[in-house]
């Protein structure tokens, strides 16, 4: 699949993401491409935080907020800067380091480490995965040992690849987009830039780099199936 027209509306966050779904769905959907709010969820912690209701949330020192129904596990690590929403799981020995936002039913698995991320509601990142600088859709999930790889190895600026056009996002750091609904296999890598378009599958032990479109199978780099 070598062709992909830079414009189409599967990239933009009304075309990988359900409305709603997210405490952040009325910034996201003023962005021109998902990755911009890559930068932005430091301050979309700070602002939503402010405005929830502290008889659904406990707010704790370092700007986290806790959903009164979420379980956190006594040996998780939380940061600063986070949002953790109603019904979410926090398994033993989960690292939530800064800046992450966590949607309601979301389970946060054990030892999985986020790191300035946006999980929609019912994301599931349940064992080892790591996910930084991502989105991850309603309804996505990371097989065990999936993970987000988030710089390039020679720290260049990131962008999109798109069959043999690229999209600049000017980030150096930029893990994933998931849309809602994808899923994604055991062990695979999520290179730099990397964007699945809702309810795509990805094949276990993959190394995914640059657009998956729509309703697609993704095998291997090149062999991009549509599903039927």
């Amino acid at each position: 699949m070598s062709k992909c027209i830079i414009n189409t509306d599967t990239m933009r966050v009304s075309g990988l993401f359900s409305p709603g779904h997210t405490l952040v769905w009325e910034q996201l959907i003023k962005l021109e491409w998902p990755w911009e709010a890559i930068a932005l969820i430091s301050s979309y912690v700070k602002e939503i935080g402010a405005m929830l209701d502290s008889y659904e949330y406990d707010k704790y020192d370092s700007n986290v907020w806790i959903h009164k129904t979420a379980k956190i596990a006594p040996s998780a690590f939380l940061g600063e800067n986070i949002i953790i929403g109603a019904d979410t799981e926090i398994r033993h020995c989960a690292f939530i380091r800064k800046d992450a936002i966590v949607g309601k039913g979301a389970v946060v698995g054990n030892s999985t480490e986020l790191k300035n991320v946006i999980l929609f509601d019912s994301v599931q990142v349940p064992h080892y995965n790591y996910v930084g600088d991502s989105v991850l859709g309603y309804k996505s999930h990371l097989g065990a040992g999936a993970i987000t790889s988030n710089v390039k190895s020679d720290s260049s600026l990131i962008s999109v690849a798109c069959g043999d056009k690229r999209i600049e996002t000017g980030l150096k750091k930029f893990g994933a987009i998931l849309g809602d609904f994808v899923e994604v296999g055991c062990n695979s890598v999520l290179n730099p830039g990397t964007v699945v378009g809702t309810k795509s599958n990805i094949y276990p032990l993959s190394m995914v780099r640059g657009f998956v479109p729509a309703n697609s199978i993704y095998k291997k780099q090149g062999e991009i199936t549509e599903k039927r």
